[in-house]
């Protein structure tokens, strides 16, 4: 932080204009993104009342067309509710103009108030406490801005609910009045409820939709700029009690998501501007590791905690042991993240080791939430009615088994003097990544991939040979982080050893997802999950290899302690793990909830993380490699940092549109989870005429 403040200091020649000068660029950023949300807001207000206008006028405009579209819409359900009551119902029409006023007053609350004051002066404005006191101001007023866009969308939900009611009552009232629409209703809910009789290939037919194969028809009137994804799998039959455990597990994994790299996207915005903030809490030294930690065991574990309770029953065919449990490992991880969290920012840590700076207090949390999900885990593949334990099961339960073994090691201070705490960092920080996230998560994908593509796994001894390979070198290679060090030469050559040794499982691991691909490439352009699986196993391919070229101690005189490492860290567990969750939460949640995401917002999250994870990693890469050559010259360790700028003006770029499609990630299970689609209104409304009464109110 220090260096990085220097570098900046000799480039513009006044740290006090640098200062100035990332005031103004706070304040810009503050501005603008006001006006852009409100921008946005009043878009989709404007677009919102284009579409109510356009249904409206064509309604109107051909009552005909407007029929068919309902009687195609219709499944068998409503057509029954329709055909039994065909008295007409009373048109409600809502209080348009206490609507308006509702949204004009909810506008007015977070518009800005003028008043004549007197200037300030411009070094009272350019202050540090000044900056900190218009950011503190601007939270409660973007939580304004928030929960007005909830009150908002809840008012459009109710007008949406009361025109979706209004037409399912002309509905009505046109069945009851006009006989040939109700007789056209007949013979709709003739062919939904059509059975082979062993005459269909008679040619005095008629063509005509006799079973109901057609169903919702449009007329697309302008061209297609995205193109149409197959719809996710129907909902499965599970215990509503373990949907609503494994949605808890994902939504609080998102939520630490979104937290984690949100702070992470501002820790980026610091190496572009160091002065931005000179509060204690929020420093770099802080925070660095309150992002690590978050997104470690926040959002990737509790994340695969959650998928593990959906697959190990699954593939064991039979239900969890205990709900309850899984409940308490909830609860027990979510509380050692906040209050880690908590403890780091207020300067209270384990004194350096990388993704081990929680106390001792707060892990025992982690852990103890870990052991009561193995032997969860482990209770419920006793009870399985399978005669073997599928391999997705093997990866799962051992990558658990370690977990508790790292967390042990790295906590228990009998090792911890001397080079002995350094090979234990080693060993934690590797085994962390390598034992619990990668193995965990191979476990995942080797049933959720299978499963998507219809395809059996290509080979299964492949899978054994990755498991016992993973194992047997990946507990060696802690050390090539420690080269050159006081740690004996042969356990560093033995580290080394170990790294080229994982070539063995990630070739057989790559093979085997690929090959399980294979004859199924063409259906990624159909699907919306499938790129985030490719993606996710091309970077396990390059990710790994990266790893065991790094290991060599000529790379590492170079790439070692330089931003290569960062790189290759973001590469690892964004590229392999966070796009592999993806993968398995897409894939999974609407087959829990019956919901999908919009299409377009999965395109969005998809591209937005790709390439954002792009810019980020290959300008440090080259940056990264440029600095070590520098370091290896001679050079002034200040001219290093120096050439780093504007590589790390790529990655503040490439960090921010990850952290854009974390968003966007947040909103699809906003929408998979929460939001009542319409189709899930007009439900609601069909079934309220089998109970002889339409509901008014949809909140």
């Amino acid at each position: 932080m220090i260096s990085t403040s220097a570098a900046f200091a000799v480039t513009d020649g006044n740290s006090g204009n640098s200062g100035h000068e990332i005031s103004k660029v706070v304040s810009g950023l503050a501005m603008g993104s006001g006006i852009f949300i409100m921008l946005l807001l009043l878009l989709w207000l404007y677009r919102l009342s284009v579409k109510l206008r356009v249904e409206a006028k064509d309604r109107k405009s051909d009552q005909k067309r407007w029929r068919q579209q309902q009687l195609s819409a219709l499944n068998r359900k409503d057509l029954s509710h329709v055909l039994t009551h065909k008295a007409a119902l009373r048109k409600r029409t809502g209080n348009n103009a206490g609507i308006v006023m509702a949204i004009i007053f909810m506008s007015l609350l977070t518009a800005p108030v003028k008043a004549e004051t007197e200037p300030v002066p411009e070094l009272l404005v350019k202050s540090p406490g000044m900056i900190i006191t218009v950011t503190l101001i601007l939270l409660p007023l973007m939580i304004a801005v928030w929960y007005t866009g909830i009150k908002i969308s809840r008012l459009i939900r109710r007008i949406q609910f009361r025109r979706i009611e209004n037409e399912t009552a002309d509905l009505l009232t046109t069945a009851d009045a006009d006989p040939e629409f109700y007789q056209q209703l007949l013979e709709r809910k003739a062919s939904l409820d059509f059975k082979l009789s062993d005459e269909e290939l008679g040619s005095t037919v008629f063509p005509a939709d006799q079973k109901g194969l057609l169903h919702n028809i449009a007329e697309v009137d302008s061209p297609r700029f995205l193109a149409a994804k197959r719809k996710a799998s129907v909902p499965h039959d599970l215990d509503k009690a373990l949907v609503k455990v494994v949605l808890w597990y994902l939504v609080s994994a998102t939520a630490w998501l979104v937290l984690g790299t949100s702070v992470g996207e501002y820790l980026g915005i610091k190496f572009v501007a160091p002065d931005a903030d000179h509060v204690s809490w929020l420093s770099f030294g802080r925070l660095r590791p309150v992002h690590t930690n978050m997104v470690f065991w926040g959002w990737s574990s509790l994340a695969m905690l959650g998928l593990g309770y959906y697959v190990v029953p699954r593939v064991s065919n039979t239900v969890v042991f205990s709900i309850r449990l899984a409940y308490w490992s909830l609860i027990l991880v979510n509380s050692a993240v906040l209050g880690g969290s908590l403890t780091l920012m207020a300067g209270i840590n384990n004194g350096g080791g990388e993704y081990r700076e929680y106390i001792w207090p707060v892990m025992a949390l982690f852990g103890g939430g870990i052991f009561v999900t193995l032997y969860n885990y482990y209770r419920t593949i006793g009870k399985r009615t399978t005669t073997e334990i599928y391999i997705s099961n093997w990866y799962i339960v051992a990558a658990m088994m370690f977990v508790i073994v790292i967390v042990l090691v790295g906590y228990i201070p009998q090792w911890q003097n001397g080079l002995g705490e350094t090979i234990v960092q080693g060993y934690y920080m590797h085994q962390a990544v390598g034992m619990w996230f990668m193995l965990f998560n191979l476990g995942l994908i080797y049933y959720f991939l299978p499963q998507q593509l219809n395809t059996p796994i290509y080979s299964y001894s492949l899978g054994i040979l990755a498991f016992w390979a993973q194992i047997l070198f990946y507990t060696l290679i802690g050390t090539h982080h420690f080269l050159f060090s006081s740690i004996p030469w042969w356990l560093q050559t033995v580290a080394i050893v170990g790294s080229v040794g994982m070539l063995i499982p990630v070739f057989a691991g790559t093979t085997n997802f690929l090959m399980t691909m294979k004859g199924n490439f063409h259906k990624i352009s159909r699907s919306y999950t499938l790129p985030f699986y490719l993606v996710g196993i091309i970077f396990y391919f390059t990710g790994s290899m990266q790893g065991t070229a790094e290991a060599f101690r000529e790379t590492n005189l170079v790439w070692h302690f330089t931003d290569f490492t960062t790189a290759h860290s973001h590469i690892t567990m964004y590229g392999i793990i966070a796009f592999m969750l993806w993968a398995f939460i897409y894939t999974l949640v609407p087959r829990l909830t019956g919901k999908e995401p919009g299409q377009h917002w999965v395109g969005a999250h998809f591209w937005l993380a790709l390439v954002g994870l792009l810019f980020y990693t290959v300008p440090l890469m080259i940056g990264g490699t440029l600095k070590g050559m520098a370091w290896q010259s001679g050079k002034p360790f200040i001219d290093s940092v120096v050439l780093m700028a504007p590589y790390w003006l790529w990655r503040a770029i490439g960090g921010s549109l990850m952290w854009l499609s974390h968003l966007v990630f947040c909103w699809n299970m906003y929408t998979m989870t929460l939001r009542r689609s319409e189709d899930e209104i007009r439900k609601e409304v069909m079934d309220a005429l089998g109970d002889h009464h339409i509901i008014s109110n949809p909140v």
